[in-house]
């Protein structure tokens, strides 16, 4: 059984978290779908992760092409994971369900701090998916390094 992990965003961008997290899971040997709510915000994702590090490569895709089932991580708007993926991150309030938490290795959960809404509909599922049974933990980079901060 897998475990939610949320990463309060405070002091990084979005795309620096995210990969760290990306290759950490490639190093664990892990296929990742990445799921985020819109096309535009997947787009700014694709080449964010083309061009973070010019001594770095992180292998993806976006969904929708003829080889999405072999891509290491896939950018993808819809549920399920046609990559075979062992992780799920989530951004921009992406849907995550128990069931999928119970399903993969993990799921990473990413989202705002300096955003209202963001933080308001992290809550939300935290709440729901501690009420449907999932385990899920809290991590704060407000030191200035992550730190778990809560677990269930």
């Amino acid at each position: 059984m897998g475990a939610a992990y949320f990463y309060h965003l405070t002091q990084r961008p979005l795309v620096e978290t995210l990969t760290m997290l990306l290759e950490k899971s490639l190093a664990n040997g892990w296929r990742v779908a990445l799921r985020g709510t819109d096309p535009e915000g997947l787009q700014a994702l694709d080449r964010a992760l083309w061009t973070f590090s010019e001594d770095s490569f992180l292998p993806h895709a976006i969904a929708g092409g003829d080889r999405d089932a072999d891509q290491p991580v896939l950018l993808t708007l819809e549920d399920g994971a046609p990559n075979r993926a062992d992780c799920l991150m989530a951004v921009h309030g992406a849907h995550v369900t128990a069931q999928e938490i119970a399903a993969l290795q993990r799921v990473c959960v990413l989202f705002d701090g300096h955003d209202p809404m963001a933080l308001d509909q992290a809550r939300g599922l935290w709440k729901r998916l501690k009420s449907e049974g999932a385990s899920a933990q809290y991590w704060s980079e407000e030191s200035g390094r992550w730190e778990k901060k809560a677990e269930t």
